[in-house]
Parts: structure tokens; C-alpha cells; sequence
């Protein structure tokens, strides 16, 4: 509550205040183990610090670092450190943060604020970029033994992502098959990820007659695979 009220303050003061802060890019989606780098603008304010703070929605934000250019190193806050987050400048109100090697618990949207001396000590919020990394690689569950005996095959592809959507693709040897293929939705988990299952049913001949099956889930312009073929398939009974 007492996070709410001081957001909607926030709000509310910066309306009036002389500084603006900006930031860039808006949203940014990257892949696990990937490097993020984004950029505050703090406007006419060039005696103080940047300072980031990541929201997870429904969570209070965590103050990540504080930087100035007089600085001789950033400083953290608590659980955060170099080299997993740091930060530069270009000049004395251009500041960017960098989070290295990105995972699924780094989405999140992280805001740069500042202080606005003119406007009574105000603290000044920008709008924020929303940092996705989409998805770790899938986990492919082949088909039972005792299933094969029946003449059909069902693969199953297990994906985890830090947004609510993503696309699966199943392909066999290269080639996509739309047949006979079945998602589920989005599911959120506890620690803010969500996860999703697709399932291919093909015959018996046909996963007989091809080397490799891909499941590939891609959420925007990335992807990840996962591969099964009939060497993962062992007898229950030996």
C-alpha cells in the first residue's frame, strides 16, 4: 500500500516538475545469457545521481544501483552486484544500465529516477523499459513404450517463458507438421515465469520413418529448440 501511495505521489508531483526524465528503449526482449542495455535521460538535472529500480508486477520495486558520473563505481543495492548489473555514462544526465548474461528472473521493467532540486526535493520517475528474456529451451518427453505397442506416438514439449504467450512449431526432420498437434495455454507460475505444453500424435510409421523431431517455441523474432528421436525411447519392461 505504502508502494502505491508513493507511486501515485509520484505520479501526481511529476506532472509539475521541471525535470523529465526519459527512457529508451521501451521494451526489450532478449534471450538467456544475452547482454541488456538501457538508456535514462535524466533532462536538466546534471547534479544527481541515476538511480534503477526493477518492478516485477504485483511485487515491491528493488533498488537495483546508483551512478554518477563523479563516481568512481557504481553502487548497489541489496542482492545486486557487478558484473551481473552495472552502469555508465555518456555525459552528465545520459546514464544506461547493463545487465549481463540475462535469464528468466531479470524480466522485469526497470525504471531510472532522479531527484528534482526545483521542484522541493522531488523524486522523478521515468516511464520505464520492460525487459522480457522469453523462454529457456524446451523439454521434450517422448512416448511411452507401452504406447508405441499401440501404434501411435505422442511427444510432448514442455516450455517455460517470462511473458503469457509464445508459439510452438513442431517440425520432423526439418519440415513443419501441423497435423494432429495440440497447445495448451499459459500457465503462471509462483515465481512469475509461465509455462505451456504442445503435444504432437503421429503414427507409428511415421515416427519410424523420421530421424529427428524438433519443438520449437518462439515468442517475437527468438526461438528455442528442443530435439527427440526414436533413440530416446526405451522399454519400461527391461
Amino acid at each position: 500500500m505504502l508502494w502505491s501511495l508513493f507511486f501515485l505521489t509520484t505520479a501526481l508531483t511529476c506532472a509539475n516538475a521541471v525535470t523529465v526524465v526519459t527512457q529508451s528503449p521501451a521494451a526489450l526482449t532478449m534471450m538467456r545469457g544475452e547482454t541488456a542495455s538501457m538508456d535514462c535521460n535524466l533532462g536538466t538535472v546534471t547534479d544527481q545521481s541515476a538511480r534503477w529500480y526493477k518492478q516485477i508486477p504485483g511485487e515491491i520495486p528493488k533498488y537495483v544501483l546508483k551512478f554518477h558520473h563523479s563516481f568512481s563505481k557504481v553502487e548497489y543495492g541489496s542482492g545486486f552486484s557487478a558484473p551481473k548489473f552495472t552502469s555508465t555514462n555518456q555525459d552528465e544526465t545520459s546514464y544506461r544500465l547493463i545487465i549481463n548474461n540475462v535469464d528468466e528472473g531479470d524480466s522485469a521493467i526497470y525504471h531510472c529516477t532522479t531527484w528534482d532540486d526545483i521542484a522541493k526535493d522531488t523524486v522523478v520517475f521515468g516511464p520505464g523499459t520492460k525487459l522480457c528474456s522469453p523462454c529457456s529451451c524446451p523439454d521434450c518427453v517422448p512416448p511411452s513404450y507401452t504406447e508405441l505397442q499401440s501404434g501411435r506416438a505422442t511427444l510432448l514439449c514442455v516450455s517455460r517463458q517470462s511473458v503469457p504467450f509464445a508459439e510452438v512449431t513442431w517440425l520432423a526432420d526439418g519440415t513443419p507438421v501441423s497435423s494432429e498437434v495440440w497447445s495448451s495455454s499459459t500457465v503462471q507460475q509462483p515465481e512469475q515465469t509461465f509455462h505451456m505444453s504442445s503435444s504432437l500424435s503421429i503414427h507409428l510409421c511415421h515416427w519410424s520413418s523420421h530421424k529427428v523431431y524438433t519443438c520449437r517455441v518462439s515468442v517475437g523474432p527468438h526461438s528455442t529448440e528442443a530435439h527427440i528421436s526414436q533413440s530416446h525411447v526405451f522399454p519400461t519392461n527391461v
